[in-house]
């Protein structure tokens, strides 16, 4: 049974290049070109707090990119929503699933309107993929845009929420939308979760997520950090895979680390989870 029939009206994310927004930004720390002078501000002053973000946002890919191949590889899913998707970069969800297996379906969802024609762009001729426009955390109206009818929901599906929670920063909210999205699919489903982690524990990571969240309270690229009982909030109910919630680094690395950990590595945790 796919995802049917239009339910309500949408919001429209306005396109404003003066304005950042989070996926330009992450493009711009990953030294993407699908941004702007503004976006590539907000990068520079990151980087004042946190000289290492660039190289932990790519081992931030690198953790969802194990994960991904773990559903793919070992448990068989081959339906994949990637919500809140940002910019397209060269280990995008669909090249990683559909390397292991060609038949794998992947729908990204996101609200950024360079984001949406740059996807489809790209995508035109891959008819296993599709991009959707739509806002994730207005799940009512967005799971029923006419892109995720190309999944069958009586199979498992993997929904990933990749950086994306930290940006909603009222707390029912954020918990009510993970909600929604797990009571759409069905038993068997997982959930692909990162967040931003405050350890709040008074050493130097508690405080440097404390600094991030100052420097940019007000953007539009907030960021909220939240401790480990309240990300856990986030699995309740769900069957965490070993070795559960963790600093993304320590889920099932490729292989030794060769590099100092930085604090920013610890304020980010990750987690696979299947819906039982």
């Amino acid at each position: 049974m796919p995802f049917e029939h239009p339910h309500g009206e949408r919001r429209r994310a306005v396109l404003d290049l003066d304005v950042p927004t989070q996926a330009r930004v992450a493009d711009a720390l990953v030294g993407g070109r699908d941004n702007y002078a503004v976006d590539r501000e907000l990068v520079d002053r990151l980087l004042r707090l946190a000289p290492e973000a660039s190289t932990v946002a790519r081992e931030h890919r690198a953790f969802v990119a194990r994960a991904l191949r773990t559903l793919v590889r070992q448990f068989g899913v081959d339906q994949f929503v990637d919500l809140g998707a940002g910019m397209p970069i060269p280990e995008e969800t669909h090249r990683i699933v559909q390397r292991h297996n060609p038949e794998a379906r992947v729908v990204y969802l996101d609200n950024d309107p360079i984001v949406v024609a740059t996807g489809r762009a790209l995508l035109e001729e891959n008819e296993r993929t599709h991009v959707v426009d739509a806002d994730l955390s207005d799940p009512e109206t967005a799971l029923y845009t006419p892109g995720l009818a190309l999944l069958d929901r009586t199979r498992p599906i993997a929904l990933i929420l990749a950086d994306v929670l930290p940006h909603i920063d009222d707390d029912t909210t954020a918990r009510e939308t993970v909600t929604a999205w797990l009571d759409a699919v069905p038993p068997g489903s997982y959930l692909v979760l990162t967040h931003h982690h405050d350890p709040a524990d008074g050493g130097p990571a508690s405080a440097l997520a404390q600094a991030i969240r100052a420097e940019f309270h007000g953007t539009p690229v907030a960021t909220k950090h939240r401790t480990r009982p309240q990300i856990e909030a986030f699995l309740q109910g769900l069957t965490p895979l070993p070795p559960g919630l963790v600093p993304l680094h320590t889920w099932w690395p490729d292989g030794p680390r060769e590099t100092p950990v930085p604090p920013l590595n610890l304020l980010r945790l990750g987690a696979v989870a299947m819906k039982p």
